[in-house]
């Protein structure tokens, strides 16, 4: 249900991240904020936590909620694909329904313009659509042929495709972003982040910060509740829970959230010498802006992420290990490393959203 009345715009855009952890809703907060800054009314939509997020950080927009895929997770990271695919069913049976929804919000909302980020069905025909994607091909292991093209076959029905990354190299992505042979659709919009780097004085040797799919994000929290207990140092943990209240626990060295606004998480970012989390793109990039050294503990089978902290530790710039394998030691590594050097990216606001301007 929305949070807001209708009410008509010429500028109506529909910005629908996939709630897939936080990752996909906070990666679009900087192209909600350029759209309001160009005159545009963004309506938000998703589902599950994205959603709840999207409405604590912009209680003054109105939100609509989308069918959720119904995806649930494998305990067992080696079984990841196979519970991906038993989902199948349930994600088509959404996307179908999330077609026949957008077609009546286009109506009603009178949109000029649609941003999907990887919501599958979040398209329409008669307005410009675009899908934001940073896998181009999408790794599956054996089956990584099929299931990039398939990702590819759907981004063909959109208008444009951005990739938050680079075009050349240096690069984030690898080849999960970039394609030997990209056809014009595809447009590379740099980094997207939404923090900034702010000059603070250090008060934690250490950020933990978890997100992600259920269970593993409670599995590792669970894991990491314990082996910090032995770090030496001042820790700020920050579960990634979005729940209705945010709540704040002290225990000797480290100090829990449940949850932060991005206000909040950009200056824990800066206050913190370095960083533990998931190896999620959204969170590389957040990375790559404030120029931080971390250490990486990929969520099990996850070829993506277990991809990208592969490529970064082979670049030299962040260690990592796998959830099993983990030890407190570990974090010694972090110094060896360069970390990820600053990466600025200046957007071009202005032509990319010419794309919504009505002829």
């Amino acid at each position: 249900m929305p949070t807001m009345t209708n009410s008509k715009s010429d500028n109506h855009i529909l910005v629908a991240p996939l709630n897939w952890g936080l990752g996909h809703a906070t990666r679009c907060i900087p192209i909600i904020n350029a759209l309001e800054e160009s005159g545009f009314t963004p309506i938000l939509a998703s589902d599950g936590v994205a959603l709840a997020m999207l409405r604590k950080e912009f209680p003054h927009l109105q939100v609509l909620e989308l069918p959720s895929y119904q995806i649930e997770y494998a305990k067992n990271g080696a079984n990841f694909k196979w519970k991906m695919l038993a989902n199948v069913p349930k994600m088509v049976e959404a996307i179908l329904a999330e077609k026949k929804i957008v077609k009546k919000w286009v109506k009603e909302y009178e949109l000029i313009g649609i941003i999907s980020d990887n919501r599958l069905g979040v398209f329409s025909k008669k307005i410009p659509s675009v899908f934001i994607t940073h896998q181009l091909n999408v790794l599956t292991g054996n089956t990584t042929w099929i299931s990039s093209k398939m990702h590819q076959f759907i981004i063909r029905k959109y208008t444009e495709c951005w990739v938050p990354d680079r075009a050349e190299k240096p690069n984030l992505t690898g080849k999960l972003g970039h394609l030997k042979n990209p056809d014009d659709k595809i447009r590379y919009i740099g980094p997207l982040s939404r923090l900034r780097v702010i000059d603070m004085p250090k008060k934690y040797d250490l950020m933990v910060m978890l997100s992600g799919p259920e269970p593993q994000r409670g599995i590792l929290e669970n894991q990491l509740r314990e082996d910090l207990q032995q770090f030496k140092g001042k820790v700020i943990f920050i579960s990634g829970k979005v729940e209705s209240r945010q709540k704040k626990d002290q225990l000797d060295h480290i100090t829990y959230y449940n949850f932060m606004t991005t206000d909040q998480i950009e200056i824990a970012f800066n206050e913190s010498e370095k960083v533990l989390c998931r190896s999620g793109y959204t969170t590389v990039m957040d990375l790559a802006k404030l120029g931080k050294k971390a250490f990486f503990i990929p969520t099990p089978g996850q070829y993506e992420q277990e991809y990208l902290a592969k490529k970064l530790k082979r670049d030299g710039l962040v260690p990592y290990a796998k959830q099993e394998d983990f030890h407190l030691e570990n974090l010694l590594e972090i110094d060896i490393f360069k970390g990820l050097p600053k990466m600025e990216s200046d957007i071009h606001w202005k032509n990319l959203f010419s794309l919504f301007e009505r002829r």
